[in-house]
């Protein structure tokens, strides 16, 4: 757990009045905050010998260079700091490209600063958990524990974005269909809109269920616990 007088962040967006209002809102709330307009000025200053952070924070659609682009440079150089993307694109296709090079969150613009600082605060692990020594869920062979935000499956660990988990956690629980509306809430938050026209979220939803259940065939091809109520969601059918 990281405590909010030491969690070093490091925002990079080049719109000059939002970057200012969002680092003076972050430092409120207790966070050193190293801003950067420039991406490649960012990459510098991460790539040198002072240049540590607890968690990036991300704007997709930058001059010269994207914070997809500038992440993936990151990881390319060994540099695995967990980022958060704070974007104005809400698309599936620009949320999987970022989670596929080990993003731990996406989150719309159109969210308020609330909803970012409880984001952080998870991903940080200092907020928003049950007790400490609160014992794991166990359904089946899934194992999930909150303090961590982990998951085991079958014994097999499973490296699931803060998003995932809570949507596993959320149909593993639940003991009932789950329709598209509360996956989706659970992933992004009450009554956002994403995709095409008011249902346009669904599209997103089947996206999600996909990954997730490529990463559970990855330790056990013989996985089939997430069931599909066609037109309406998903349940989770393994027996406990």
């Amino acid at each position: 757990m990281i405590e909010p007088s030491m969690a070093r962040l490091v925002l990079v967006d080049d719109d000059d009045m939002l970057r200012a209002v969002l680092a003076g809102n972050l430092a409120d709330a207790g966070y050193a905050v190293r801003q950067f307009g420039d991406p490649s000025e960012a990459l510098a200053f991460l790539e040198g010998a002072d240049g540590k952070a607890d968690l990036l924070i991300l704007d997709w659609r930058m001059p010269l260079m994207s914070g997809l682009d500038l992440l993936k440079r990151l990881r390319a150089g060994g540099i695995d700091t967990a980022a958060l993307f704070f974007t104005s694109h809400n698309d599936i296709l620009f949320e999987e490209a970022a989670l596929a090079y080990g993003a731990v969150d996406f989150i719309d613009k159109t969210r308020s600063f609330a909803i970012l600082r409880k984001r952080i605060e998870l991903i940080l692990g200092r907020a928003g958990q049950p007790a400490e020594g609160t014992p794991p869920l166990r359904s089946g062979s899934l194992v999930l524990d909150a303090d961590s935000h982990s998951a085991q499956w079958r014994g097999n660990a499973l490296e699931l974005t803060f998003g995932e988990f809570r949507v596993v956690s959320l149909l593993a629980q639940a003991g009932r269909d789950v329709t598209y509306r509360e996956i989706y809430d659970a992933l992004r938050g009450e009554n956002f809109i994403a995709g095409d026209g008011t249902e346009g979220y669904r599209a997103n939803v089947r996206a999600l269920i996909k990954r997730l259940r490529e990463k559970f065939t990855a330790v056990d091809p013989s996985f089939g616990a997430i069931a599909n109520y066609p037109g309406f969601g998903y349940r989770w059918v393994e027996a406990p």
